[in-house]
This record gives structure tokens, C-alpha cells and sequence, in this order.
């Protein structure tokens, strides 16, 4: 199984299939595309809900006037701020940070990783088939807590194992 993951194909078969609750086999998909840059992609039934790139995050810089920091050579820096602003405050996210986020879920406990303030590791775990019924109850109250991009993920999950007949 190691040698597989090394793959962003065994990666996503790990995603897709092995880790994946039941109820939403064939409902979610993960995408990369590589131009000089890596895309992840997150789909829920063929629509794109989400995108981690570095592409993505410097549209939201731009968008937010980042532009706030120099370098050692006394130019504009639009990535420090970016950096500045912790993620659990931002809604973009750049393609290094979804890689250390899907790195950071592998290796932890899903408890640790549904309760993590990381929002990235959140969504591999409201999707993981480790989380229980029980669990989803106590989640659905904290829906509206959730950046708006996640409540997509948790309404889905809940919806899916709570509100219909397996």
C-alpha cells in the first residue's frame, strides 16, 4: 500500500475508495492537474465544489489587497500577508497546504482530525468512513461554525448517512 500512495492515482484510490464512507462511494472525486503549477480539485457529484492551488490563493490575494509586506529587496511581497492571515481565517488555500493537510490526516487519529483547526484536514475526515453516526450528530450542530466551503462537505456527509435508507 505505501508504494501506491506515492502515486497521486494511489492517492486518490486511497481517497475515493479505501477511506471514503459507503454512502458517498461514486459522489465525491479528487483531481489533480499539473501546469506549471499543481491543481487539486474536489468534486461532489461532478460539480466542482473546491480547488487548492497556488493559482486559487493568489486570485483570493489579489481580490483582499494583500499587498502589504516588502522583500529584502524592498519589493511588494503579496505572499507574506497571504501567510500572515492564519488558515483558519482564510478561505484559499494554496496546493502545498492541501498536500500537508492530506499528510497530516494519514497520519493521525480521526478524532484528532475532525476536531483539527485545520479546515483542509476536516474535509478528508467528515468524509472518512471512520466517522460514526454518533459523531455526525454531535457535528451537525457545529454545521454553521464551518467556513462556507466545508458546510458544503459536512451537510453531504450528514445528509447521505443520516437522512437516507442504506
Amino acid at each position: 500500500m505505501g508504494k501506491a500512495l506515492s502515486s497521486w492515482s494511489g492517492m486518490r484510490k486511497y481517497l475515493e475508495q479505501e477511506m471514503l464512507a459507503p454512502s458517498l462511494h461514486g459522489r465525491i472525486r479528487y483531481a489533480c492537474k499539473s501546469y506549471h503549477f499543481n491543481l487539486f480539485e474536489v468534486y461532489i457529484d461532478s460539480k466542482l465544489v473546491k480547488q487548492f492551488s497556488w493559482e486559487t490563493a493568489q486570485t483570493y490575494i489579489n481580490k483582499n489587497s494583500f499587498h502589504i509586506d516588502k522583500n529584502l529587496y524592498g519589493e511588494i511581497d503579496q505572499w507574506g500577508g497571504f501567510w500572515k492571515i492564519p488558515i483558519t481565517e482564510r478561505t484559499e488555500y494554496a496546493e502545498e497546504e492541501f498536500c500537508d493537510a492530506l499528510k497530516e490526516y494519514r497520519s493521525q487519529d480521526i478524532h484528532d482530525s475532525i476536531n483539527s483547526q485545520n479546515p483542509i484536514i476536516r474535509m478528508f475526515a467528515i468524509l472518512d468512513r471512520r466517522i460514526g453516526k454518533r459523531t455526525l450528530l454531535k457535528l451537525k450542530e457545529d454545521i454553521s461554525n464551518q467556513p462556507l466551503w466545508l458546510q458544503e462537505f459536512y451537510r453531504l456527509r450528514i445528509e447521505s448517512e443520516l437522512y437516507t435508507a442504506t
